[in-house]
Order: structure tokens, then sequence, then C-alpha cells
């Protein structure tokens, strides 16, 4: 196998630094003219023609045999037969992070609250889990399990009644660990269907598949633009763009170990970004050389060469107080700190959607197995989006109950703002509940 890499080398102290990162890091997930079109119209048949649409477009695009609807929901019972065709190893594994997953999300619950003012008003929130979930989950040879866990798990602690599972099988092709996560998360219902027409189906319900309040779960270019524009009929998770790492070293780390951490997100796919950014000029080199050297040893190395050659850098920074000014710029989807004392970092970490501190901790553990979610904000969303988790699953409704002289006095307050702003009829509602007395002083 021949590759070659030619990974950007940029340096903070040049006087263009700022100009040549926003350029490598620009991202624009943007659907084109006809991506979009095609988009609208398969929504508009879900819509229309409900569960006949949703067979006619799965045998178009997947190449799946189906008579009916029927054909494309798979039971309870499928799930857990797919248990027991996994191996013992890949069920334990998975039960294994499942338990993790779940026992960080159970930390995230939020309870409703009230509390009660002097003259008898009480205000407080109610918090209340959604009624129902949709995962969109990606099929046929692609094996995502874990996305399973991290987007079936949290929804189920949050409390929500009953996730829904779409995952195409083109051609027929069935992925059994990801029906295996769909069974130990406690998925309810799975329907084997994809693409655009997928999310149609759980925003806007059809005959068999039923309408859920939030979609969440990746997907490819027509998934994404689907997701769009059913938002605002249904809540999403977000619109991810590729996977990105950040690596800040000092330069102590095994220039390998380093190598193989930036491989591991750039082998996603060849938009992919991974970056490290390092003081020490002698350690970029050295990671230079790893990635020439374990290259070719992948076996996505096509797909690593092209990310790490289109979209991936080297940077050298004056000191690690530079290195924290890089990151907190790039507000990356994933961080590792591989220095010496992360600990005395972190404080300067402003921007990230999940930070991995130490030499020890690669990122690989927390798409896996950690705890943490791995549905994290990409593109630079990390400025102001956190990781998918329970919160994401619960609503909260505010509560407001006013004595009858809390009403009297809280009166006097709106109607002066209500008529402020000439909306008269505000202001007499609140001032019909002013006591007698109040008004005549």
């Amino acid at each position: 196998m021949t590759v070659s890499t030619a990974i950007a080398r940029l340096n903070a102290a040049d006087p263009d630094f700022v100009r040549h990162l926003d350029h490598l890091l620009s991202w624009e997930s943007v659907s084109d003219d006809a991506v979009n079109q095609r988009v609208l119209d398969i929504i508009k048949g879900v819509r229309e023609r409900g569960d006949a649409a949703l067979v006619e477009f799965t045998q178009r695009f997947d190449g799946v045999s189906a008579n009916s609807i029927d054909d494309l929901i798979l039971g309870r019972e499928r799930l857990e037969l797919a248990l027991t065709r996994i191996t013992p190893v890949q069920r334990e594994a998975l039960e294994k992070a499942a338990n993790r997953v779940r026992m960080y999300h159970e930390r995230q619950k939020q309870d409703s609250w009230q509390y009660t003012e002097a003259d008898g008003t009480v205000l407080g929130q109610k918090v209340t889990p959604l009624d129902r979930a949709g995962l969109y989950v990606p099929g046929g040879k692609a094996s995502y399990p874990s996305s399973v866990l991290m987007n079936a798990i949290p929804a189920k602690v949050a409390g929500v009644a009953e996730v829904v599972m779409v995952v195409p099988t083109p051609r027929g092709e069935v992925n059994e660990l990801v029906l295996a996560a769909a069974c130990i998360a406690g998925v309810d219902r799975v329907f084997t269907v994809g693409g655009a027409q997928a999310v149609a189906a759980l925003a806007y319900g059809t005959e068999s598949v039923p309408q859920v309040d939030k979609i969440v779960g990746p997907g490819n270019i027509y998934v994404a633009t689907a997701k769009r524009h059913v938002f605002g009929q249904v809540g999403i998770d977000m619109i991810a763009g590729p996977s990105e790492i950040l690596v800040v070293c000092d330069g102590q780390t095994d220039p390998d170990w380093i190598a193989m951490d930036l491989f591991s997100q750039a082998e996603h796919d060849e938009d992919a970004q991974a970056i490290l950014v390092s003081p020490d000029a002698a350690f970029l080199d050295r990671v230079a050389a790893s990635i020439s050297k374990l290259l070719p040893t992948m076996e996505r190395a096509d797909i690593i060469e092209k990310s790490i050659n289109g979209r991936g850098a080297l940077i050298q920074v004056r000191d690690m107080q530079q290195a924290m000014d890089v990151a907190n710029r790039i507000a990356p989807e994933h961080l590792e700190l591989s220095v010496a004392d992360p600990q005395a970092w972190l404080p300067h970490i402003r921007h990230a959607g999940a930070i991995f501190m130490g030499r020890h901790t690669s990122e690989a553990l927390g798409d896996y197995c950690a705890g943490p979610n791995h549905v994290l904000p990409t593109s630079g969303t990390a400025r102001f989006s956190s990781p998918l988790g329970v919160y994401d699953f619960q609503k909260r409704s505010s509560i407001i109950f006013c004595s009858e002289q809390g009403a009297s006095e809280l009166g006097h307050t709106a109607s002066v703002l209500a008529r402020g702003e000439s909306l008269t009829a505000h202001a007499r509602s609140a001032e019909y509940r002013i006591l007698t007395q109040e008004k005549g002083n």
C-alpha cells in the first residue's frame, strides 16, 4: 500500500496564523439544491402516503424486498434473538459499556422544585420527560452499536416512555450488534427504514410509525437535511459535522500514541479533522514521523491519509497558555490534554465537547465505554452547545401560584409594565387582582 502524508504545519507566531487556522477549520455542511429538493419530495411523500411511501422508498433506495410495512418492523423478540447471535465477549462488552453509560447519566437527572415566598406565592419548575423519542442509527455494513447505547440510554434514564429506533438494512443486511445494543439499551420498537423517509416518518407519523417528540442520532447528508426541515415539528439533537480531535501535548507522551489518537478520528471519513498542538517543535517532528510510520499499517489508511492531508495540522505554540488559547478558539468536539498535570490546565478550557485528561486517557475510551456521552458538538459549536444527555430528553415547565396578597402586590408591577407596552388588557387583567384597599391607597 502506498500512502503519503503532507500534514499541514502551522506556527502560532506567524502573522497569518489566525487566517490559516480559520481556513483549516472552515466547514460548511450545506446541502446542494438537488439534495434539498429530493429530501423535500421524500418528506412530502411520507406525509401524504404514510406506510406506502415508506415501503416504496425502502425498496427503491435500500434494495429491500418489502411487500408491506410489516416486513420493516422488528419486534422485541428479534432484538433478544440478536443477543444470542453475537459472541459472549461482544455481549459482555456491550453490557459493561451500557452499565457505565447508564451510571454516568443517572447523575444528570433533574428533579422538579418549588419554593414559597412570605406572602404564600409559590414558584417552581416541573421537570417532565418526553413522551416518545426517535433514534436514527446508520445501518448495513456500518456498525454503530455504541451510538445506540449513547442515544437510547439517556432517554430511558430521563424517563422517556417509548424509544423508537429506525435503522436501514441495505439489501437486507442486518447488523446483529446494533440490534443487540438496542435490546440492552431498552429500545421499544424498531423499524428497518432509513434516510430522509425515516426522519419524516418519525416527525409526522404514519399508520405504523408513531410520531415522536425528538429525533436524535447521526446520519448522512440526506438524514441531516431532513432533520433541518422537520425541526420545529419535532426537536432534534444537532446537525453534526465531521468528527474532530484536538490533542494538546507538552511533548512528553509517546509520539506513536499521539499519532494513533489522531488516526482514531481521521479514520471516520475524509472530512474528519485531527489536530495536534504543542510548544515542542521537536516533538511535532517525532509525531509526524510516527504518522508516516504507522499509516501504512492501518486498514483505513486511504481515508486517514485524505483526512490528515486535507484537514489535519501540527501546530507549534509559544507555551502551554497559548495552547489553551488555540484550543478555545477551535472549540473542538474532542480535546485530549496529554500533559503532566491536566487538572491544572482544566480551568483554562472554556470550549470543548469532551475533555480527556492525561496521557492514558485516549478519546477512543470515551467513544465506547468510559460513561459520558459520545454525541458531542462539532464545527466549533462547543462554544454554545453541550454533549447529548438526560437533559435533552426532559422538558421544564414553570410553576406559578399566587396567593391573594401576592397577586395584589405583583399586580401593581405588572400594571405599570403592561401599560408601558400599551397592552391594556394585560394591565387590567393584573389590576382586577389588586386588593380593594390597595386600589384606594
